[in-house]
């Protein structure tokens, strides 16, 4: 399945960019040890499964540094890559694949390291019909590359900021005095947005109901009082659990009935992906 990449490409050219200069600089000292007309091969490798994200900053890497390179990709983004895979074969000026190199595989082993995660929450899950979500708890200025780094590993994209949705938590309820009253606040602003209220108790939960706040997130529930929160919930509102998911505990969390969970780890804990370029 083709994945749209929906990160413009204008933001793409100027995240590159602005790697390349912090790496770079005025120039690569060591890459001027090899020979100026000097050709090579190189080939992306994967020391570890993963499922691949990527592919457009890498390309936009060398693109930006010698248009002439010719990349050959085996895989695509969503793709779920074995132990030593081979990603891509790279050919064109050894100095230009060489200074390219680190930045373009930082791309790589970041936005695929969020995939592969969000890969594993979602593979416990598969046959129950749960989405799982990501939040705002992003690396700056990557946002929109690591949502769509979500939705290459199965999952799916919680507001990308507070320009596109309303998300009502414990101190704008403290800030309007009441659930009551910031729900009614936001349908008189903003009536064609859905509005999400955060709650920490069952009580909150009656009372975000009784505001006709359309998803209510519940924090930190555990599974018995999950299990409450469906009941007196009736299919009213979307119920979405969020705080300290694990994939020991995704799936007891999806068969409570609730209807999304949110996960901040996908894009805030994670591990690159254990990448090697190997030259010939």
């Amino acid at each position: 399945m083709t994945i749209k990449n929906t990160v413009p490409a204008q933001l793409i050219t100027s995240q590159v960019k602005l790697a390349l200069q912090e790496d770079i600089g005025q120039q690569d000292l060591t890459a001027e040890l090899i020979p100026i007309n000097s050709q090579a091969t190189a080939t992306l490798i994967t020391r570890e499964p993963a499922t691949l994200c990527g592919k457009d900053w890498f390309n936009e890497v060398f693109l930006q540094l010698d248009p002439s390179i010719t990349i050959d990709w085996n895989f695509t983004d969503g793709d779920r890559l074995s132990a030593e895979s081979i990603i891509c074969t790279l050919t064109g000026s050894a100095r230009t694949l060489l200074t390219g190199e680190r930045t373009a595989m930082n791309y790589i082993q970041t936005l695929s390291a969020t995939a592969t995660l969000v890969q594993l929450y979602t593979d416990q899950i598969r046959d129950l019909p749960v989405q799982i979500l990501d939040t705002r708890k992003t690396i700056p200025g990557f946002r929109l590359a690591q949502k769509y780094a979500v939705r290459c590993g199965g999952g799916y994209n919680h507001r990308v900021g507070l320009f596109d949705g309303i998300l009502i938590k414990e101190n704008h309820i403290s800030a309007t005095g009441s659930i009551d009253a910031a729900v009614n606040k936001a349908q008189q602003l903003h009536p064609n947005i859905a509005i999400e209220v955060e709650v920490e108790t069952l009580n909150e939960l009656e009372q975000a109901l009784s505001a006709q706040a359309d998803i209510i997130l519940l924090d930190n529930f555990d599974i018995p009082t999950l299990k409450q929160a469906v009941k007196i919930n009736k299919g009213q509102a979307k119920l979405e659990a969020s705080g300290g998911i694990t994939i020991e505990s995704i799936r007891p969390i999806a068969k409570t009935g609730i209807d999304r969970i949110s996960i901040g780890a996908l894009t805030k804990d994670i591990r690159a992906i254990d990448l090697s370029m190997r030259f010939s």
